[in-house]
């Protein structure tokens, strides 16, 4: 039976619901993806109108670009220059929309705004340094006299942006290495807000989240944050030049300390020894130790290495090669899986007794 008569089909798109927009300096930038039906749940074929415009406080929607065709489920965006209106004065809200149109030029709506802050931009970011540490990467800069007005409720901060430059090990490739541990996943992009006070006080920090064996690059901007409309906005200013470290390990492990040595007199059971203990040395890429003695009355660097060429496992050493009567003094160094070894840990005196 024939059913009942259904309305023609406008083929409106469904909204975006999705944009989001940034700011860096005078350049603001949108992403959107495009969706693949529209509002009768028909799949869109060929190409969409998109119109985008901005809103400023309670004012109308001004058109700020429109034209581009784009096809179903692609990936949107925009770039605009603000002009000296926008980009002056004290911080405000200003946020923008799609609107996807038909071939009769006819849309179901603006998609969800994405907000940004209007207003002169922080100054710039200069000189900024960065030096390789044992426990991370220690970032230094300084800062342009900053002209943008403030208001009540604002905190400015430093964001540096981190970019991962060497690719990450997957499947086959990680097998074919040989690797039979788990491959760490590491984000290709990490934004690092500095804590306001930190920044005022020092104007660096130290990025303790670098893994060795990487290469990074930093770029950092100020940023202005303000909380309106229950969410917490930044107004950021450009992007400082580039700075690359690449993380090559070649800092020694921890040096051993507490080292400890107990002497044992000859009886029926065996000869004369010395017992050895140390605290454990907590770096996460430690192969071992090595264990070094000196006769007593020898001056400083004459140091023998008594333990075997492969490192310690643990922190502990039996030494049975001593004499009674004599006095022997011990140091110990730690060694990572790469070689580095560190300085001698302090001395430890033992004399041997006499039976």
């Amino acid at each position: 039976m024939q059913g009942a008569p259904l309305p023609p089909s406008l083929k409106l798109p469904d909204p975006v619901t999705d944009l989001s927009a940034s700011r860096a300096g005078d350049q603001v930038t949108l992403a959107w993806t495009m969706p693949k039906k529209n509002t009768d749940k028909l799949l869109i074929k060929g190409s969409t109108a998109v119109q985008i415009c901005r809103k400023e406080g309670s004012g109308a929607c001004v058109p700020v670009a429109g034209g581009p065709l784009l096809p179903a489920n692609a990936k949107g965006s925009f770039t605009e220059t603000l002009p000296a209106s926008l980009g002056s004065g004290a911080p405000r809200m200003l946020r923008y929309f799609v609107e996807l149109k038909n071939g009769k030029g006819k849309s179901a709506g603006l998609s969800n705004a994405a907000t940004v802050l209007a207003g002169e931009a922080p100054a710039p970011v200069l000189g900024l340094a960065a030096t390789l540490r044992k426990d991370g990467v220690l970032l230094k800069w300084a800062l342009a006299p900053d002209g943008a007005p403030g208001i009540s409720g604002t905190t400015v901060a430093i964001r540096l942006r981190r970019t991962l430059l060497t690719p990450q090990v997957k499947g086959a490739a990680a097998k074919a290495g040989g690797s039979l541990l788990p491959q760490r996943r590491e984000p290709v992009e990490v934004s690092l807000l500095v804590d306001p006070a930190e920044n005022q006080a020092s104007n660096r920090t130290l990025d303790k989240s670098i893994h060795f064996g990487e290469t990074y690059e930093y770029r950092a901007q100020r940023v202005t944050r303000i909380a309106a409309a229950g969410e917490t906005l930044e107004l950021a200013g450009p992007l400082s030049e580039p700075v690359r470290v690449e993380a090559i390990d070649v800092f020694p492990p921890n040096v051993p300390t507490g080292l400890a040595a107990v002497a044992t007199a000859p009886d029926q059971q065996g000869g004369p020894s010395i017992d050895l203990s140390w605290q454990p040395v907590t770096n996460p890429d430690l192969a071992g130790y090595a264990v070094y003695r000196r006769e007593s009355t020898e001056t400083d660097g004459n140091w023998r290495r008594i333990s075997p060429a492969q490192p310690v496992v643990g922190p502990g050493f039996h030494d049975p090669d001593v004499q009674p009567g004599q006095t022997y003094r011990y140091a110990v160094t730690a060694i990572d899986q790469a070689g580095h070894e560190s300085a001698h840990s302090a001395e430890a005196e033992e004399t041997v007794p006499k039976p």
